[in-house]
């Protein structure tokens, strides 16, 4: 009797023990799958830009002349401010935008010669910043510096860091708050690389002379002439309901419209920035 009293004992123990490992296993299932869903959305959420050679350049004048031809720590506190403003939403949307707006950056950033000796250097840091998201940690959110050792009467300018003979600085109100929209954060920014992307708008592109010429399309008989000596006094039918004309009814005839030639493009296309 205490034998079969102990097996008993024995039997809903195991059963216990079970049944507590079953829910200890049941609970922690959600949680795993709610942190990988809250991964899977941080991952989601990157906001893309697209750059092309053209901003890799201007990426690296702004760093060479603002840094005063300095070194590495120097070139990426430079490059971490741009990508601040490009990301911040309050300037230009694009890397020469940025860099080519006026009163921004030093003077003839966009037209002075870059030494060879520093291509080196310069181009492995614009990578570092556009293909790796690499930031200077000491930047912070600033978008401002000036050279280091000048004062200002402001009490705005919050500095950060000083680098390749920059102060850099955030301007906050009183209350500590950032001025600018703050700038995303370089785990949340993509950088799309483009090549080959034309600096001009899309509507402009047909306007590009080529090299090998290209036939004009024939008129469309259902259009209007182009020039306002012409008027159209009977509608244009097709040939096989056509009907001969009235005498004294006069006709017009569409024009093509001229080609564009490089004097015209000249002349009717603005200059690429810089």
């Amino acid at each position: 009797m205490r034998a079969e009293i102990s097996f008993g004992k024995s039997l809903i123990g195991i059963l216990f023990v079970g049944l507590a490992a079953a829910s200890c296993t049941t609970t922690s299932k959600p949680a795993a799958t709610a942190a990988n869903t809250k991964t899977k959305q941080g991952q989601a959420a990157k906001v893309t830009f697209n750059y092309t050679a053209k901003d890799r350049e201007c990426l690296q004048r702004a760093m060479y002349f603002e840094s005063q031809h300095s070194d590495e720590d120097g070139y990426m506190a430079v490059g971490t401010v741009v990508m601040n403003r490009l990301t911040s939403g309050a300037y230009p949307p694009s890397i020469c935008g940025v860099v080519a707006q006026k009163r921004q950056f030093a003077p003839g950033v966009m037209t002075r010669e870059v030494k060879p000796q520093a291509e080196t250097e310069l181009a492995t840091a614009a990578d570092a910043i556009l293909i790796k998201g690499a930031r200077h940690p000491a930047v912070k959110d600033a978008m401002f510096f000036h050279t280091d050792g000048l004062k200002f009467p402001y009490d705005n300018m919050h500095y950060v860091t000083v680098a390749g003979g920059n102060a850099f600085y955030e301007k906050r109100d009183a209350n500590g708050t950032l001025e600018t929209p703050p700038p995303l954060p370089s785990y949340e920014v993509a950088m799309n690389y483009v090549p080959g992307e034309s600096m001009l708008p899309p509507q402009f592109e047909a306007l590009i002379p080529s090299e090998v010429p290209v036939p004009l399309p024939a008129p469309d008989p259902m259009a209007t002439a182009s020039t306002g000596q012409m008027r159209i006094t009977a509608p244009v039918t097709s040939p096989e309901t056509s009907v001969e004309p009235e005498p004294g009814m006069t006709i017009a005839i569409p024009i093509p419209r001229p080609a564009y030639d490089s004097v015209m493009l000249g002349e009717s296309l603005p200059a690429n920035g810089g």
